[in-house]
This record gives C-alpha cells, structure tokens and sequence, in this order.
C-alpha cells in the first residue's frame, strides 16, 4: 500500500544535535537529542543523516600530511590542477576514474555508485588550527552498517520499527546543483517496484520503479542545507511506502544496462 489522498510526509530537523567528534556513539546522541527535541518515535518513521556526522563518528577523518603521493596520484593531480595529497585518497577510495577535466575527478567508489572526487571533503571539517595541518572527511566504510547499527539500538530503545537512511550531496550529469542522495539505508525500502500497478486509467504500468529513497535523500537534504545550518539529523514521518529490510545494492544500475559507463 503507498500512500492515500490526504496523506500527509512531514520532515523535522534536530535542532540541538552536538557537533560530532571522533569516537562518539552516535546511535546515543541521537536518542539523546530526540528527547531534547521532544521527538517520540513511532512505527514506521524515518531518519535521515547526513554522511558527514556518521564519517566524523567512525574516525574517517584524514591529516593531508600523513598521505604519501604516489607518481599515479601525481600523474592524475596534474592533469587536474587538484592537490596530489587529495588525489591519492580519491584514488584509493575508488574502483576506476572514468573522467577527469581541471578541477574534478568522477570515479566509481568502492561503495559502488558515480560521484565526483570519491565524496571527499573538507567543508565542515574541523581543521587544526595551531599545527596548520588540513583535514578532509572520507565517506563511511560501510553506510548500510552504519545505519543498520543505528537502527538496532534506536528500535531497541523505543520499542519501534524505523528505518535509517544515510545520505550525502552529489552532483548530476546533465544539470547543474547537487542533491542529496541515498549512500545507505536499513530498514526501508530502496526502491520500489510498481511494475503491474494500474494508473488512473486502468493501463498497466510496464516500466515504474521508484527510487524511494533517493527522493526522500533529496527532501531531507532540503531541510538539512549545504553550509552553516548544523543540521545533519532529519525526522521523517509519513514515508508513502511499507518498511522492509534493504540494502545499497538496489540502487546502482548494473554495467550491463548503463548506458553511460
């Protein structure tokens, strides 16, 4: 069943989420939060996290002046005018580049989608101001552990069933902005598969398969923002469509059906 007339989604930051430090229990600071904000889960709720928080928590934060370039990276970094440093990292986070100009890498990610740079950032990453040394934020090892380990302490918790959708912001061929977009999830359906349903005139639909939790990626990024919001945590209620367990790997098309690679 997905949604009805007058069904209603509604998105909620949390407004007194902490900064984020190495080592913290995320899954404990949420639930902590969510009192604070007098946020009650129920069945059948989502939420959403930004990547970043879920990096900072599991130590993927990485000192440019403990990487060593190797001549590969060097080669790359000056094709691109990119810091050598940095392109070490996005090549040992990545599969294979499949393109490159001045200023951007694309590369398939170990984790199995398209991005630029390998997801590597360093906007809202703590620097070390005394020493002088640059820090950059690599994505999660596994975004779909992340998030089912979230999931399992909160539904522990509050005795209910929730899903936990990771997201981060990438950018689009053949439009300009980034969007969020899902890079793992637990508990809730990746896509679903509308193949057989009828439309509102009774015509069998033949090719519908929705990418349920991209499209919630991109209204929770809405609501998170890009810059000084400190807003990385957002409570779903109303999700149109049943939870189940899911994985990443619905997501990415295989080779044999992209039409781009």
């Amino acid at each position: 069943m997905i949604s009805k007339p007058g069904s209603a989604l509604t998105l909620a930051t949390l407004a007194n989420f902490p900064m984020i430090q190495d080592g913290d229990n995320l899954a404990d600071i949420i639930l902590a939060t969510l009192k604070v904000d007098q946020i009650n889960l129920k069945n059948g709720d989502v939420l959403v996290i930004a990547q970043k928080v879920i990096s900072k928590a599991e130590g993927r934060r990485v000192g440019l002046q403990t990487v060593q370039v190797s001549a590969e990276a060097q080669a790359l970094a000056d094709k691109t005018d990119k810091d050598p440093r940095i392109v070490e990292l996005i090549l040992m986070e990545s599969n294979k580049v499949l393109r490159h100009r001045p200023g951007l890498i694309v590369v398939e990610h170990k984790l199995g989608f398209v991005c630029a740079n390998a997801g590597i950032d360093r906007s809202n990453v703590k620097q070390d101001e005394d020493s002088g040394d640059e820090n950059v934020l690599l994505l999660p090892k596994d975004p779909d552990r992340s998030a089912r380990e979230v999931r399992l302490v909160l539904e522990k918790a509050t005795e209910q069933r929730i899903g936990v959708l990771v997201i981060d912001s990438h950018g689009r061929a053949w439009r300009n902005g980034t969007v969020g977009i899902s890079i793992g999830f637990s508990g809730l359906p990746g896509v679903v598969d509308l193949r057989g349903d009828p439309d509102l005139f009774g015509y069998e639909l033949k090719a519908t398969q929705i990418a349920a939790v991209d499209e919630l990626a991109a209204a929770a990024s809405l609501m998170m923002g890009q810059a000084d919001e400190g807003l990385p945590i957002v409570h779903v209620r109303g999700f149109p469509y049943p939870l189940r367990e899911g994985a990443f790997s619905e997501i990415p098309r295989d080779l044999d059906s992209d039409l781009f690679r």
